[in-house]
C-alpha cells in the first residue's frame, strides 16, 4: 500500500472516517500520536488520525533533536528510563530509522583531573552498559566511551577555551530530524491502513450510553463539520492534554508545560566534528553538529501562557549564548544566531507538588482511561514514543467496547520489528551514492543530504526529478534544498501550507540567517499549482509566512515571555481554529 500523504489521499481519509466505524481513533499528530497510529494498524486494526495543524508541528518539531537515555537521569538515578531509553535508541539507530537518527558524538569536559574523572567515567560506562554495551540492533548501533586527555581535547575540540577542562569523556549518542521522523511515522502507518487527516479540529465529541463513541471534528481547509465515530478514541495532545480532557468532559491527568529554546548559529563558528554536553546551574546545555549549523540548547522554565505559540525571549537568547560562550574560545554573538526555535514539554504534573521545578519532574510517561472510551497518554520522552504508543493502544483496547468480545486477545505490538517508510534499502542506497550523484549532476554531499532525510524513498523524489529535471535545481535562497524536494512535501509528505515545507519539511526557519524568506516566494510557486492555489491564495501563504518569521524576530528581542508572546501573536494563522462547542 502506498505512503503517500497527498491532498488527495487526505481528502479520501476524512470521507471514510465519516463513513466508518474505526476500532481506534488517535487524536493528536506528534510523536506519540503518530507512534500510537501505527502501533494500532500494525496490529490489523481500522485506525484514524487526525491532528489540528500540522504533522509534528507542536513539541515534536521543537526539540533538542536527540534520541538519548538522558544522563541526568542516570544521576537521578532513574535507571529504568535510561535503560529503556537507550533500548529505543538501539532499535532507531540499527532497525527503525536507520535513515533519519544517527550517532553523533559527545564531549563531555572535565574540570577536576581524578576524581571528576573516575565519578563521570563510571556514569558513562554505567550509560554504555545500560545500552546493551555497543547497543546494536542489527549489527549497528554506537560506539562506547572513550577518555581524552588535554592535548588530545585542543586537537579534537579547538574552540574550547584552555583553561575550561583538563580532558574530557568522548561518549556517543544520537540525533534525529524530529518533525521528519514524525511524518514518516504517519506515512508508514499509512501504508498499514491507516487513515490521517492533518489541518482536522476536534471540536466536540460523540457519546452513546454514557460512553464516548467518537468526535465532531472540522475539516479547517474546506470548513466542512463532520462526526468520526470509533470504539476507542486515544488523545496523545502533549501540553494540551488538559484541555482534551476538559472537551470530553473528563479530567484525570495533569500536566504543566515547560519551556526548551533552543538557537542555530553557524558550522564555521565552532570548529570541531563533536559535541558538547555542559552543567548549568538549572541543567545541562547540549551544542550539537548539524552539517551546516550547531543546535544550543536548552531551557528549561515553567510556561504559563497561551500554549500554541511559545516564544523566545531576549532573556532565553542571551541565556543561550551566555552558558556556551562560558567554554567556548571565540565568543558568539547575537549576529552568528542563524535562527531560533522553542517548544513547550509536556511534564505531568505529581499531585500536591504544585511548587516544584520542572527540571525535576518527571519526564515518564502515563496513560490512563479517563471515561469509557477514552484513554489518554502525557509525559514520556520523545526517545520512547514507541513504547508510550505500545501502552496507550494496549490501554484503550483493554476498555472493551460494547459488542467486542471481552475475552478476546489483545493483538500484540508489532513496532519493535517493523522498520519505517524508507529505512529498507536505505543502506544500499547509501553505497551507491556516487553513482546516484554521476547520474543526476549532483556532489555526493548533496545525495547523502538526500538520503540522511528520505532513506530509500529518494527513489521517489529521484522520479520527480528525472520527470522534470528542473526540479533538480537547488531551491532559491536554499542552496542545501532541491526544488523536487518542495513538490515532494505536497504530493508525498502531507504539506498544505507554506510553512508546513520552510519549518518541518525542511529546516529552513531556523537554519538560515534570513529564516526562509528568500525562498517563501519560489517554494509557494512550486506548490500554488498542486494544491489549487490562485493568485490572492499564494500571496497570503506568503505573506503570512513573512508575518510570522517578523513576530518571532520581535518577540526574541522582549525582555520576558509575556511581551514576547504578545509579539508574537501579532501574526495571523494561515487557517484559524473552528469555535469549540
Amino acid at each position: 500500500m502506498s505512503t503517500a500523504l497527498s491532498p488527495e489521499v487526505r481528502t479520501a481519509a476524512l470521507a471514510r472516517m465519516s463513513a466508518d466505524v474505526l476500532d481506534v481513533l488517535v487524536i493528536g499528530g506528534g510523536v506519540t500520536g503518530a507512534g500510537a497510529a501505527l502501533d494500532a494498524a500494525s496490529r490489523g486494526l481500522s485506525v484514524g488520525l487526525v491532528e489540528q495543524r500540522d504533522w509534528a508541528s507542536g513539541t515534536s518539531s521543537r526539540a533538542s533533536k536527540l534520541v538519548h537515555g538522558g544522563l541526568r537521569y542516570l544521576e537521578m538515578l532513574d535507571f529504568a528510563l535510561v535503560r529503556e531509553a537507550l533500548h529505543e535508541r538501539g532499535l532507531l539507530v540499527g532497525r527503525l530509522a536507520p535513515h533519519l537518527v544517527h550517532p553523533v558524538p559527545f564531549l563531555y569536559p572535565l574540570r577536576h583531573r581524578v576524581w571528576e574523572r573516575a565519578y563521570t567515567g563510571a556514569g558513562i560506562a554505567l550509560y554504555d552498559t545500560l545500552g546493551g554495551l555497543l547497543g546494536r540492533v542489527g549489527g549497528h548501533g554506537v560506539p562506547l566511551h572513550r577518555h581524552v586527555s588535554k592535548k588530545e581535547l585542543r586537537r579534537i575540540a579547538p574552540s574550547l577555551k584552555d583553561d575550561v577542562a583538563v580532558g574530557a569523556i568522548r561518549y556517543w549518542d544520537a540525533k534525529v530530524d524530529d518533525a521528519r521522523l514524525v511524518q514518516v511515522l504517519v506515512r508508514t502507518a499509512v501504508g498499514h491502513g491507516a487513515l490521517a487527516a492533518s489541518r482536522t479540529q476536534v471540536v466536540g465529541y460523540l457519546e452513546e450510553d454514557g460512553r464516548v463513541a467518537g468526535v465532531r471534528a472540522v475539516d479547517l481547509e474546506t470548513g466542512r463539520e463532520l462526526e468520526i465515530r470509533a470504539r476507542h478514541v486515544v488523545g496523545a495532545t502533549g501540553v494540551w492534554t488538559d484541555q482534551t480532557q476538559e472537551l470530553f468532559a473528563a479530567q484525570g491527568l495533569t500536566v504543566r508545560a515547560s519551556k526548551g529554546v533552543h538557537i542555530a548559529v553557524p558550522r564555521e563558528v565552532i570548529a570541531g566534528e563533536d559535541g558538547f554536553i555542559l552543567r548549568t546551574e538549572k541543567s545541562v546545555l547540549f551544542i550539537i553538529p548539524w552539517p551546516t549549523h550547531w543546535v544550543i540548547g536548552t531551557t528549561d522554565t515553567p510556561w504559563d501562557l497561551a500554549k500554541d505559540h511559545p516564544v523566545a525571549s531576549a532573556a532565553d537568547v542571551d541565556y543561550l549564548l551566555e552558558h556556551a560562550n562560558a567554554v567556548l574560545e571565540r565568543p558568539l554573538t547575537r549576529d552568528d544566531v542563524l535562527g531560533v526555535y522553542t517548544g513547550l514539554r509536556p511534564l505531568l504534573q505529581p499531585v500536591g507538588e504544585d511548587g516544584e521545578a520542572t527540571t525535576r519532574v518527571s519526564r515518564e510517561h502515563t496513560v490512563a482511561t479517563v471515561r469509557p472510551g477514552l484513554t489518554v497518554i502525557a509525559g514520556g520522552k520523545y526517545t520512547t514514543y514507541r513504547v508510550m504508543a505500545r501502552d496507550v493502544v494496549d490501554m484503550a483496547l483493554a476498555d472493551r467496547a460494547p459488542g467486542e468480545d471481552p475475552d478476546a486477545p489483545v493483538p500484540a505490538s508489532l513496532t519493535e520489528e517493523l522498520p519505517l517508510a524508507g529505512a529498507d534499502g536505505y543502506r544500499v542506497r547509501w553505497n551507491r551514492k556516487a553513482h546516484l550523484a554521476r547520474a543526476h549532476g549532483w556532489t555526493e554531499t548533496r545525495v547523502e543530504h538526500l538520503l540522511d532525510r528520505y532513506g530509500s524513498l529518494v527513489d521517489e523524489l529521484l522520479a520527480l526529478v528525472d520527470a522534470d529535471p528542473e526540479l533538480g535545481r537547488p531551491l532559491e535562497g536554499a542552496p542545501d534544498y532541491v526544488r523536487a524536494e518542495v513538490v515532494y512535501a505536497v504530493t508525498a509528505e502531507g504539506a498544505l501550507h507554506l510553512e508546513d515545507v520552510l519549518t518541518r519539511r525542511t529546516r529552513l526557519s531556523y537554519e538560515q540567517s534570513d529564516r526562509g524568506t528568500a525562498s517563501a516566494r519560489p517554494a509557494a510557486e512550486l506548490m500554488a499549482g498542486l494544491l489549487g492555489w490562485d493568485d490572492g491564495q499564494t500571496e497570503r501563504e506568503v505573506a503570512t509566512y513573512l508575518a510570522r518569521v517578523e513576530a518571532e524576530r520581535a518577540a526574541e528581542a522582549m525582555p520576558d515571555d509575556t511581551s514576547a508572546e504578545r509579539a508574537r501573536l501579532q501574526a495571523p494563522e494561515i487557517r484559524p481554529f473552528a469555535p469549540v462547542a
